[in-house]
């Protein structure tokens, strides 16, 4: 057998998410029947390094892949993108050590959000349009209560009782490009609806409505605001997952060029 690292990336708009699931389509379960074709019917595993939620884009997911195979790295990620759907891409597969796992091998994971200011005629699946004056500088004001390490369980669905909510976040980046503003999360991992529910609390900050020190007291308590706060997924792209001692990224860019300068 041999095991590979996938890296690859997709737009999820079609796609009830990562994870493969009965009766929905899934970006997991696209490309588990495009590596059946690749391996003709062999058997094969294919385990991703993290679930990312219905509507949310990737623009570096990893994967690992053990399969029976003589074919090399080149030819399966040519043979899988010749029948994938054109929304769903595999930019490389290269050889992974035998024990090598996409998810429990993983450091960290960074997100990237893009909430527009301006209504956009080519960008509406990428962004999230607020159509209230933002104010950068209470957003990164806010953005700091977020940083270490914080009980995250009014902040996702997933039940504190079968699932820890504790959650490292290295730093929360925010910058103007244009008519964007982009957020960069971090992380040691994260939870369902995490990402979504902090970038609207901060865009509730940025707003006026929420003042930087209301938001520590919604870590230590019961409160449903930041699951009302839920930002779209249009705007949510899984950045990259790190493994080893790989540089972190420093640059926060646009994912697309709707960045209209005024």
């Amino acid at each position: 057998m041999a095991r590979f690292k996938v890296t690859l990336e997709y737009e999820g708009t079609r796609y009830s998410g990562w994870q493969v699931q009965k009766n929905a389509r899934t970006v997991q379960g696209e490309l588990q029947g495009a590596l059946r074709k690749v391996f003709a019917g062999s058997d094969f595993e294919f385990y991703g390094s993290g679930r990312t939620d219905a509507g949310v884009h990737a623009l570096g997911q990893v994967a690992h892949l053990e399969a029976r195979t003589v074919l090399g790295p080149e030819i399966i990620r040519m043979k899988a993108n010749d029948v994938l759907p054109p929304d769903i891409n595999i930019i490389e597969v290269e050889k992974a050590a035998p024990a090598f796992h996409a998810r429990h091998d993983a450091k960290a994971r960074s997100y990237l959000y893009q909430v527009s200011r301006r209504r956009t005629a080519f960008g509406k699946r990428y962004v999230w349009w607020v159509k209230d004056k933002l104010d950068t500088g209470l957003m990164r004001g806010a953005a700091r209560a977020f940083s270490g390490m914080k009980d995250f369980r009014s902040f996702t669905d997933d039940d504190p009782e079968e699932k820890s909510t504790l959650v490292f976040i290295d730093e929360v980046q925010i910058e103007e490009a244009g008519d964007l503003v982009l957020f960069r999360v971090c992380g040691s991992h994260f939870l369902w609806k995490l990402v979504r529910r902090l970038v609207g609390v901060v865009v509730e900050a940025g707003r006026g409505r929420l003042r930087p020190e209301e938001i520590p007291p919604l870590f230590s308590t019961g409160t449903d605001l930041p699951a009302k706060l839920t930002a779209p997924p249009s705007g949510l792209f899984l950045e990259k997952v790190y493994y080893g001692d790989e540089k972190r990224r420093a640059e926060l860019k646009p994912v697309l060029s709707v960045a209209h300068e005024r």
